[in-house]
């Protein structure tokens, strides 16, 4: 244990508490020895912080080491107890474990073996101080009015924060751009929650997630009959959010010949359904986001620039985590609490490697991967250690993917076939990640919803192919999510 930890023995045989301060000086810790029950009180009392440890026999003169456990434990539940026991207390050593002590050692001591347990109590010990500093850093750092997860104290998150408290109050529109992964829907619950729509709706459009032939119904609505199938009339998501915020995910995914019904949308205020003859007034505020370079589509055609004006009023970019590093510390905490609340194991710690690993790895998918990554960890994580072999394998610097250094086989190769299995194989390993929901596999692939369909159409395959469900019934619902 390379750290110096300040360490209490409580003995009423001068002996025993003579050996063990031997024991542990060597091991390069402050020692600080009590005869009784009553000793062992005044130096807790007396001691500035808290001890990292105490060392108790278990029967003395003036009462029991469950009582100076309490004690210590009253004083911070952070100290970790030794209890040392005759042969014959084991009993009672079980009920000290019950109350809090770390373990029992039985008598006669075993020098040995009463090293390797002081220097387990002390690791579990520097582990909950090390979370606890993470703890800390993450006060004060939710936004007023916005959401838990928009969490940092970067510069970059700062500026994006006063972005948000400057637009929020405005009803122009705003585009939210960035990398995947960066928490744009979060920054758009952000701005609406911060304006006086905040009462009203908060509709999501996932524009990749939605099929050509149904994206008009989907944004406008449609009257009973109006197509095969529309058994009955539906209002459209712009008429859901009246009077709220519509945020327009993925936006760079609108097919290029429905961008001038959303134009002329935007510019009248106005919607017409699917089938019908009246233009419906809708009150509703767009908020747009995408992980596309909405300016280089419209030199592609791509992108009509007269909707892309009408979106960019106000813009919004995002940083990726690799460009805020100094906010990991509290997003990991942040996850880390979240999800061991959720699997009832709110003592989960990260050990130092673990943590130092996290906060080394340069985080490509951004605050959507650290969160899995995170969750991943907790979940799997045994006894209340996050260890690095409970991390990702990205995390721990293994590398997945195909090999770059395939060789080509004397007797050719077809590599068309060739190719089509490798796509297979990351597609059925997203799909696994992903848990069967296609929309995000995807982006474990760096691909929009519309490319993922077109290559599982054309491979043959569908999300059950993972084991994880028929495809399009794991599909989150476009229609009416807030």
């Amino acid at each position: 244990m390379s750290a110096s930890a300040r360490i209490l023995v409580v003995d009423d045989e001068p002996s025993l508490r003579q050996m063990m301060d031997v024991l542990l000086r060597r091991m390069g810790h402050d020692v600080v020895k009590a005869s009784s029950v009553f000793e062992a009180r005044e130096q807790v009392d007396a001691s500035p912080a808290p001890f990292d440890l105490v060392v108790t026999d278990l029967m003395m003169a003036d009462g029991t080491g469950l009582e100076v456990l309490d004690y210590a434990l009253a004083r911070s539940t952070e100290t970790q107890v030794l209890v040392v026991t005759a042969h014959g207390s084991v009993e009672t050593a079980v009920d000290a474990m019950r109350r809090g002590a770390y373990c029992y050692l039985e008598k006669p001591l075993s020098m040995g073996e009463a090293r390797v347990q002081i220097e387990k109590a002390l690791e579990k010990r520097w582990l909950l101080k090390d979370n606890s500093s993470l703890r800390i850093i993450t006060r004060g750092l939710t936004p007023e009015g916005g959401n838990g997860s928009l969490i940092g104290r970067s510069g970059t998150f700062q500026a994006a924060m006063e972005f948000v408290r400057r637009a929020a109050p405005n009803r122009a529109n705003v585009l939210i751009t960035g990398e995947s992964g960066t928490g744009k829907e979060l920054f758009a619950r952000a701005i609406h929650t911060g304006s006086d729509r905040s009462a009203g709706p908060f509709v999501v459009v996932n524009c990749g997630a939605i099929p050509t032939e149904l994206f008009e119904s989907e944004l406008f609505g449609h009257e009973k009959g109006a197509y095969t199938g529309a058994s009955s009339r539906t209002l459209g998501m712009f008429r859901q959010a009246d009077g709220g915020t519509l945020f327009l995910d993925e936006v760079g995914e609108i097919p290029l010949h429905l961008q001038v019904k959303l134009l002329r949308a935007l510019q009248e205020r106005k919607v017409r359904s699917v089938g019908g003859t009246a233009e419906i007034p809708v009150d509703t505020r767009i908020v747009a986001a995408t992980n596309r370079d909405l300016a280089e589509m419209v030199r592609e055609k791509l992108f009509r620039e007269d909707l892309f004006y009408r979106l960019n009023v106000l813009r919004l970019q995002l940083p990726p985590l690799r460009e805020r590093r100094e906010d990991l510390p509290a997003l990991i905490e942040h996850f880390r609490s979240r999800f061991a609340s959720e699997n009832g194991r709110s003592f989960v710690t990260f050990s130092s490697e673990a943590l130092r690993l996290m906060l080394g790895y340069p985080w490509p998918g951004n605050v959507r991967e650290l969160e899995n990554a995170v969750e991943r960890a907790v979940t799997l994580a045994q006894g209340t250690t996050v260890l690095r072999d409970d991390l990702p394998p990205e995390v721990l610097g293994v590398r997945s993917g195909p090999p770059s250094d395939v060789v080509l086989p004397p007797e050719g190769i077809d590599l068309e076939s060739a190719l089509d299995e490798i796509e297979r194989s990351l597609i059925r390993q997203a799909l696994e990640r992903a848990k069967g929901v296609r929309t995000h596999a995807a982006t474990h692939l760096g691909l929009t919803f519309r490319s993922f369909r077109y290559r599982l159409q054309k491979l043959g395959m569908s999300s059950g192919d993972a084991g994880a469900g028929d495809g399009d019934g794991d599909e989150p619902e476009p229609r009416g999510r807030r």
